[in-house]
């Protein structure tokens, strides 16, 4: 009977004791928002940067400039014409 009592006293003390180590849901709740929201930083950061590398690649800055160099042709022959 002493035996009984025994290991029943240790299961409930172990059952405290994992109770009290264990985060409680809001805690849980609270750090994977956490991690959510700096995952998303991330993200924006490596989709910002990758973006301003596409804006100043060599390709986009010429297509840039040969649009440009268009445009102002045609606003100077619309130009000639109306004159």
């Amino acid at each position: 009977m002493r035996l009984y009592l025994a290991v029943a006293m240790l299961m409930l003390a172990f059952v405290a004791f994992t109770e009290a180590q264990e985060e409680t849901i809001k805690q849980r709740v609270v750090k994977i928002s956490e991690q959510l929201s700096e995952g998303v930083k991330t993200l924006a950061d490596k989709a910002k940067t990758g973006f301003d590398q596409l804006h100043n690649s060599d390709f986009a800055v010429s297509t840039r400039n040969w649009f440009q160099e268009q445009f102002d042709k045609v606003k100077t022959k619309l130009g000639e014409l109306t004159q």
